[in-house]
């Protein structure tokens, strides 16, 4: 297999750059690196285009490692022809190679392997021949043994042989597949009980699927997780299947030569390898296909939605109230500066069975007059409402200029109760950690989610039934390049954060923690090189994701890497710069020079590419640029609207998209229930899912379709009037 040469074709990518690529990897280099610094070797792709060339091609080279040991397996057996080795060197998908190696591959004992011990395969050929008159049942009297009585039993055992030759045969199974791939229909049906009571049970999550049908292309991946979910659970019996007998027909059509004696005994043995061993094991095959696209699918909603989260723009320059909903033990607060330090912390009981609501107003004004704060993170688990209520009627009372953001809660007891939670407040319980991480999670979202295990983040749908070894490197590999897009700020990041920069591993992050707190903030870049572990190779992989403000050298402050140092000195002087107008604010204009002398010229005459030297200029506009901040910021909330109840049918607000999901998407328009806008009625066009059209984050104009306050239903649209905002 010419892999490289499948990955150019399938990626439509010149040879030369899937080469490239190939070669960085396996040089050590990590992606982010490669999609930043290596643009003129890989054309310029961006890190998703790379990981996936990554994947298919692990992909194609686990298939290539399969063909190897069937062919070696075949071989060894004596069994290897130039018709079978073509057939295997042509498969593109493992489930072929598998379907050409099965009548070889060594089996448990079966029915057709026991009638082989009794010496009925020579009967099975026989009656396979199916010769024009021929007495199957007189031949069969030669095989009456100890272990075969009678002829019945000496057929029967050819049958079983027969049957197993049917469903070994790879261009049998490939057609019957085929069918199920294009007409098989998906069944589900309550597993016992009694049906009319949980068709009217309301809060049963599967209700919908205790007669449900409907054909496998048309399934999307959302309902095919529900009714995998259900079967586990024993609330579904659930099944695939085509028309009762087109199975067998195939199977017919391919053996049966005739309608002699033989030909009908053929005929029943084809009708038993498809009920009996082919459709079993199709189905499981076609389910655990439909599975893996589904779960496939799920991450990369699950993957996109993160991405989302984490760059949303962070709320700089202001103190913040983290606010912990509860109601027995109290709600915790914590109040942190603009740096995420902690500066206060206090519990309060403005809720049921306590409901010292004037008491926790008191308490929260001090706290806002003392600190100067000026934005409040509510969390949105338990109590949130009756919170939100109080936090925005307290806004309204005091002359202090503050707002309040409903910020998910998701993950935030996870932290708090980590060993990591634990080491950076050894002090506070459990709960105060997590009132730290609400106010640190508007401040620097990225910052603070890099804490936690992504998949308890909750931007998906059924993250927790995802195959964990796939969840857990596709999330991984988004956390790792929104943090490598940002920059890490070498002197505050926490070793949670530097872990995830480039070449970066837990070890040599807290490496770097130790060393800045033994030698004092790093002023340059190439200090890096004196901490413990960290050698050349992982230096050339993390400085440029690397930032270190106010430092003695002002390229440390940008994405511009170590290595192209000189390039960038040497661009500033054509361009009639100094590199001390970095950090005086004075590079602004630098583009305009460039341009004026000619990009392509400058890039020659400097010796770099001009992807690269694009990139320079740019970071020497803006240095220290946080491209988030070029997003909306966050809807931050004075309080006007705080409960469903104060929602009517037409009105028009603005929400925030909290999640996105197959069916549709979930905006905050604040109160406790996120409402839903189904697929339908996110825009006027058609679109194939939501992400086509909205992302996490997003704010958004909405107009309420229907409330239901007693089930916590809360329907959108935003189609119309150019309602997204």
């Amino acid at each position: 297999m010419d892999i490289n040469n499948m990955l150019s074709e399938e990626f439509k990518v010149n040879k030369k750059y899937i080469d490239n690529i190939v070669n960085l990897i396996n040089d050590g280099q990590t992606i982010p690196f490669i999609a930043r610094y290596r643009k003129e070797m890989t054309g310029s792709m961006d890190d998703t285009t790379l990981r996936d060339i990554h994947d298919r091609r692990e992909y194609l080279l686990s298939l290539q490692k399969r063909k190897e040991e069937i062919i070696s397996s075949i071989t060894e057996q004596g069994k290897m022809t130039g018709e079978l080795m073509k057939k295997i060197e042509a498969a593109v998908m493992l489930v072929d190679v598998e379907d050409i190696y099965l009548p070889f591959k060594q089996k448990r004992r079966t029915r057709a392997s026991v009638a082989r011990e009794r010496g009925l395969e020579p009967l099975s050929e026989f009656i396979l021949r199916q010769d024009p008159g021929s007495d199957p049942y007189k031949e069969a009297e030669k095989y009456i043994a100890a272990e075969v009585e009678d002829t019945e039993a000496a057929i029967g055992g050819a049958m079983d042989i027969i049957a197993e030759t049917v469903s070994d045969d790879a261009g049998v199974r490939g057609m019957i597949r085929e069918v199920f791939l294009k007409s098989a229909v998906v069944s589900s049906k309550a597993a016992g009980g009694d049906k009319e009571n949980e068709k009217n049970d309301e809060k049963d999550v599967y209700r919908t699927y205790y007669d449900y049908s409907e054909g496998i292309k048309k399934t999307t991946g959302h309902r095919v997780l529900a009714l995998d979910r259900g079967e586990k659970e024993g609330k579904l019996k659930v099944s695939v299947d085509i028309s009762e007998d087109t199975g067998e027909k195939i199977c017919i059509g391919e053996y049966v030569k005739n309608s002699s004696v033989c030909g009908e005994i053929v005929r029943s043995a084809c009708a038993d390898a498809y009920k009996r061993l082919i459709y079993p094991s199709i189905e499981r095959e076609i389910r655990s296909g439909m599975t893996e696209r589904a779960a496939e699918g799920a991450i990369k909603v699950f993957a996109s939605n993160l991405r989302q989260l984490l760059m949303q723009p962070p709320v700089k320059g202001a103190v913040t109230m983290g606010y912990d909903p509860g109601y027995r033990n109290g709600c915790k607060v914590a109040v942190v500066d603009d740096t995420g330090k902690v500066l206060d912390t206090a519990v309060v009981y403005p809720t049921p069975p306590h409901n010292r609501v004037e008491e926790t107003k008191k308490k929260l004004k001090e706290l806002i007059k003392k600190h100067k704060v000026t934005a409040i993170a509510l969390g949105n688990g338990t109590a949130s409402r009756e919170s939100e209520s109080l936090i925005a009627g307290l806004i309204k009372e005091i002359p202090e200029k503050v707002s309040y953001m409903v910020v998910s809660e998701a993950g935030a007891s996870v932290y708090s109760a980590s060993k990591l939670g634990a080491e950076e407040f050894p002090d506070y319980d459990v709960s105060l950690r997590s009132a730290v991480s609400i106010a640190r999670r508007l401040q620097d979202p990225l910052a603070e989610l890099v804490k936690i295990d992504p998949k308890a983040i909750g931007v998906g749908q059924y993250q927790h039934d995802m195959p964990k070894a796939r969840m857990d490197e596709a999330l991984g590999g988004v956390v790792e390049d929104c943090v490598n897009s940002v920059g890490v700020d070498l002197n505050t990041a926490s070793h949670s954060l530097l872990s995830y920069v480039a070449g970066i591993n837990s070890s040599v992050a807290k490496n770097i923690v130790a060393y800045r707190e033994e030698n004092g903030a790093f002023i340059n870049r190439k200090q890096l090189m004196k901490v413990a572990k960290l050698g050349a190779k992982t230096f050339e992989q993390c400085a440029g994701f690397m930032r270190v403000p106010g430092g003695n050298n002002p390229l440390d402050n940008t994405a511009v890497h170590p290595e192209s140092y000189a390039a960038a000195e040497m661009l500033m002087e054509k361009c009639g710069f100094d590199i001390s107008d970095i950090s005086g604010g004075k590079s602004g204009t630098l583009r305009k020079a460039a341009d004026r002398i000619g990009t392509a010229e400058l890039a020659k005459e400097i010796g770099i590419g001009i992807p690269t030297l694009n990139d320079i200029i740019n970071e020497l506009q803006k240095p220290g640029r946080d491209p988030r901040d070029e997003l909306p910021p966050p809807l931050m909330r004075s309080g006007d609207i705080t409960e469903p109840s104060d929602l009517k049918e037409g009105m028009e607000l603005v929400g925030t998209i909290r999640n996105i999901t197959d069916f549709g998407c979930f905006v905050d328009i604040g109160v406790h229930d996120d409402g839903l806008v189904h697929i339908s009625e996110i825009c006027d066009r058609y679109i194939k899912h939501p992400l086509d059209a909205v992302k996490v984050g997003e704010v958004v104009k909405v107009r309420v379709l229907s409330v239901d306050v007693k089930r916590g239903r809360i329907s959108l649209s935003m189609k119309g009037n150019d309602i997204k905002k």
